[in-house]
């Protein structure tokens, strides 16, 4: 059996480093009523609105972080594939909604797989030909993906530092760790529950929350918009509703000239 996967229904893990957070929540102005002000994009920036926009693809890397109290639960073929299609499918529950919408240059964001972060190589069954495998560690033993091969580390896409170059660079980190509740994202990734997630492949409302802030829209705990009550960056919401989509379209309207 090999874990090599298809780049055409991909993801996998990452790092954050030093510069980890448990929750990175930006400020999004847009939602302000009365300022309708941008965030501080910068142009390439860390979001990855500004890098499906650059590449058309979405770089992820799956982090497996079986914790030890758990037994160090390994990663076969077929999670592997479920999780790298899960990411495909709704990925495009995002993206898709801008096809066709004011200049957007792309039909279809496909997710391609650069490679698994792991305690250990044994915790991939499988081969790992083609795909890369690393099992260093970060500042609290978990383990990460080069941060030189990075987009968080390096927002100006220079990969120079990291012997694969940008072919093996990773924009954004999927992190499933055992016996998290709830979730986190931000500009490096998501990261949420490994139990949670993998029966939860068909609509992991909480990835896709945590993957708008990914694209950086903010939450909307401390302010509702007039006449609305249910959407998916509100956390009212199990799925991406009309109101998440104008507000990503609002945002592409504004930043599509930069």
């Amino acid at each position: 059996m090999k874990l090599s996967i298809p780049t055409h229904a991909a993801t996998t893990a990452a790092s954050m480093g030093n510069r980890r957070a448990q929750v990175v929540h930006k400020p999004f102005p847009l939602h302000d009523a009365e300022t309708k002000d941008l965030p501080p994009l910068v142009t390439p920036g860390p979001w990855l609105f500004c890098a499906g926009a650059g590449f058309g693809i979405v770089v992820v890397m799956a982090r497996w972080y079986a914790g030890l109290e758990t037994g160090g639960r390994a990663a076969d073929f077929a999670v592997a594939v479920a999780i790298a299609s899960s990411l495909q499918t709704n990925v495009k529950k995002w993206t898709d909604n801008l096809t066709g919408f004011m200049g957007w240059p792309y039909d279809n964001i496909p997710v391609g797989v650069v490679g698994w972060a792991a305690r250990n190589t044994n915790l991939l069954q499988g081969s790992t030909s083609g795909i890369d495998v690393y099992t260093m560690t970060d500042q609290d033993g978990v383990p990460e993906c080069d941060p030189r091969c990075g987009r968080f580390f390096h927002q100006d896409n220079n990969y120079v530092s990291y012997p694969g170059g940008a072919d093996h660079h990773y924009d954004v980190s999927l992190w499933l760790t055992a016996g998290m509740d709830g979730g986190a994202g931000g500009d490096w990734g998501q990261r949420v529950g490994r139990e949670y997630f993998l029966p939860a492949l068909d609509n992991p409302h909480i990835w896709l929350h945590e993957f708008g802030h990914t694209m950086g829209f903010d939450d909307f705990y401390d302010w509702t918009p007039t006449g609305q009550t249910n959407f998916i960056m509100l956390a009212g919401s199990s799925h991406i509703t009309e109101f998440d989509t104008w507000m990503m379209r609002g945002f592409w309207r504004h930043v599509a000239n930069r």
